[in-house]
């Protein structure tokens, strides 16, 4: 049996860049693999012009290749952008259009995204970015349906990642769907990565809790209830200790902190279960119990949906210190 070839990946390689996201793709499309029984891709390092890239730490990378190759490949990978708020180059941007007009598939790792949406190629579709950029690239392209959470996105032929490792995860994904499962498990075996990994990238967010009030009588109410999250606060409870009615404490709450008194109650369990996950041994019955949770299985859910993983796969990630909890 003739197995296919999977075609021609092309890596942008730029001035200021960091050689790590262009090291995930040359790694896995670069090598060729001696003992598996299967056509590989044939990689180029591209670059917009004719002189040496400077990377970080000082070291020079020079090409043959240009942005007529990256137009001619099957594959094409951006693997990040040295700044998100400077505009992609006019060159890059004909590049990508030409082979997104050709049919090639177009990726981006992290901030490699910013290039993809500059050139167009993301209006109407969903993506995702680095979490410290999702923001921004919502804000600069409304036209995109940025997505923060998921490792990466696979949109057909256009495909994006999160943040930089998440381009081996993405990576895998192409191998996986040119190539099957089978050959996609023996490369994730051979670099010692997992085949698939579990979650989103909401684990990783520093997602901030909402602002404390400038109100005195509530910013004494909210220390408060924060040493006493063991304890099943109700808004009510929150309220006679402000010595408000509920119908004013809500109002005043949400006008303070942008909002509400259950989400912020919520937000502070999260993180403080998050805190004793990362730095103890502690159960998770009894992280729920000092919490405030009513029981495990409601610590869970609520935890999930704020991370996106459950609270045992976040302490095997996060935990100070080997654990076998």
């Amino acid at each position: 049996m003739t197995l296919a070839h999977p075609g021609t990946v092309a890596v942008l390689a730029y001035d200021g860049m960091t050689t790590f996201e262009m090291g995930i793709v040359v790694e896995m499309f670069g090598l060729s693999w001696s003992d598996m029984d299967q056509p590989w891709y044939d990689l180029k390092i591209v670059a917009e012009g004719t002189r040496p890239v400077r990377t970080i730490g000082g070291a020079t990378l020079s090409t043959p290749h240009g942005l007529d190759e990256l137009s001619a490949a099957d594959t094409v990978v951006i693997p990040s952008v040295e700044n998100p708020d400077e505009p992609t180059s006019a060159e890059l941007i004909d590049a990508l259009r030409t082979s997104h007009a050709r049919g090639s598939r177009i990726v981006s790792i992290c901030s490699g995204a910013f290039a993809l949406a500059n050139a167009g190629l993301l209006d109407g579709r969903r993506a995702t970015t680095h979490w410290r950029y999702s923001e921004r690239l919502r804000e600069r392209y409304p036209l995109v349906a940025v997505d923060p959470d998921p490792l990466y996105v696979d949109d057909g032929e256009i495909l994006t990642s999160a943040g930089c490792a998440a381009g081996l995860d993405l990576c895998l994904h192409i191998v996986r769907r040119d190539l099957g499962a089978t050959v996609a498990n023996q490369v994730a075996r051979r670099m010692v990565i997992a085949p698939h990994r579990a979650g989103g990238q909401a684990q990783y967010i520093e997602s901030p809790v909402a602002r404390d009030p400038d109100d005195e009588q509530l910013r004494q109410t909210l220390e408060w209830a924060q040493d006493n999250l063991d304890r099943p606060l109700r808004v009510i409870d929150l309220a006679r200790h402000s010595d408000m009615s509920l119908r004013t404490f809500i109002r005043r709450f949400g006008a303070s902190t942008g909002t509400s008194p259950n989400q912020w109650l919520t937000d502070r369990r999260i993180q403080r279960a998050l805190e004793l996950l990362e730095s103890t041994d502690m159960p998770i019955e009894q992280i729920a119990t000092t919490t405030g949770f009513a029981s495990p299985v409601t610590l869970r859910h609520h935890f999930s949906a704020r991370t996106g993983t459950s609270p045992t796969a976040y302490r095997r990630t996060f935990r100070e210190s080997p654990t076998s909890a």
